[in-house]
């Protein structure tokens, strides 16, 4: 083990260690508490691609383009930090999905209806929500 150590620190620096363990533990706890906090708070109808969505439409369209770069910025980093929670301790996928959510791109509606239609996906997210007194999501039927 000390020779792993050793190695190790070779190429990262022990501060640099302690960081990203920290790091880790944050993301660890901050996904605890605010995936299901987003995921019960989504209406039913959320992944069907049939309802569309309407984000701050009736807004004047400064206060929406800033919302909309907001929104961008903060969907990037639940993307990457779910990434990183792929390799270290935390809910990458739906840390992940919540990221995909919050970004605008084509044929996004399109990847959350297959990411969220997966069996194991929406069984967590059902229970989840199960568990909080909120009704299971509403998928659209595969074409």
């Amino acid at each position: 083990m000390d020779g792993l150590i050793a190695t190790v620190e070779q190429y990262i620096s022990t501060e640099t260690l302690v960081t990203l363990t920290a790091l880790s533990i944050v993301f660890f706890v901050g996904s605890l508490i605010a995936i299901p906090f987003i995921l019960v708070r989504l209406p039913t109808d959320f992944f069907d691609t049939r309802v569309p969505r309407r984000w701050m439409e009736n807004h004047h369209p400064v206060l929406r383009l800033l919302g909309h770069l907001a929104k961008n910025v903060v969907g990037a980093i639940f993307v990457f930090a779910g990434f990183l929670m792929l390799f270290l301790p935390g809910q990458g996928i739906l840390t992940m999905l919540i990221g995909i959510t919050m970004l605008d791109f084509p044929g996004k509606r399109k990847l959350e209806a297959k990411m969220i239609g997966q069996p194991a996906v929406l069984n967590a997210i059902n229970g989840m929500r199960e568990k909080f007194g909120k009704p299971p999501l509403i998928i659209a039927p595969g074409p």
